[in-house]
């Protein structure tokens, strides 16, 4: 079985400045794996690539033994869920409506049918079912964080990058 990720001497520049060197490593799935060190790293740059959603400047990136650009946006989105350190929702939506945002690569799936169940239990996992019909943008940032988790949650893949 293929690795869930593999990074192979994958290096990112912009300009003259160096932001990943050289990186390798597999990520198996099941597997809980922290990126450490300081701000200004790399590591979110590295997260980035690693998802597919940035290029390397240089070596190779898997998912599930495949090149991001191999798979289709929706077939990604199904394989992966992304976390991002600057989650934001500029519209009223409703903490509920933003989890639901989670489970849109599955419409016109069968596992569309789960889409209520997956919405409750991750509002129910991050414990933010009682914000449910309050908006995003009234929330306080550590609630809007945990409702950010929840719809990444609701995602339901079989890989999570937390950044």
């Amino acid at each position: 079985m293929s690795a869930a990720f593999s990074a192979r001497d994958v290096s990112v520049r912009i300009g003259e400045a160096t932001l990943v060197s050289e990186a390798s490593f597999d990520i198996g799935h099941g597997e809980l794996v922290a990126l450490v060190g300081p701000n200004g790293a790399g590591k979110s740059t590295l997260l980035s690539v690693l998802a597919g959603d940035g290029a390397p400047t240089a070596g190779a990136v898997a998912i599930d033994g495949r090149a991001p650009g191999e798979w289709g946006p929706r077939e990604l989105a199904r394989r992966r869920a992304v976390l991002t350190q600057d989650n934001q929702v500029a519209f009223p939506f409703r903490v509920h409506e933003v989890v639901a945002m989670g489970r849109s690569p599955w419409q016109g799936t069968s596992a569309a049918d789960d889409d209520d169940q997956a919405i409750a239990e991750a509002l129910g996992e991050c414990d933010v079912s009682h914000l449910s019909d309050r908006t995003f943008t009234s929330l306080s940032g550590g609630e809007r964080a945990r409702v950010s988790l929840a719809r990444v949650l609701a995602q339901r893949t079989a890989a999570v990058l937390l950044d």
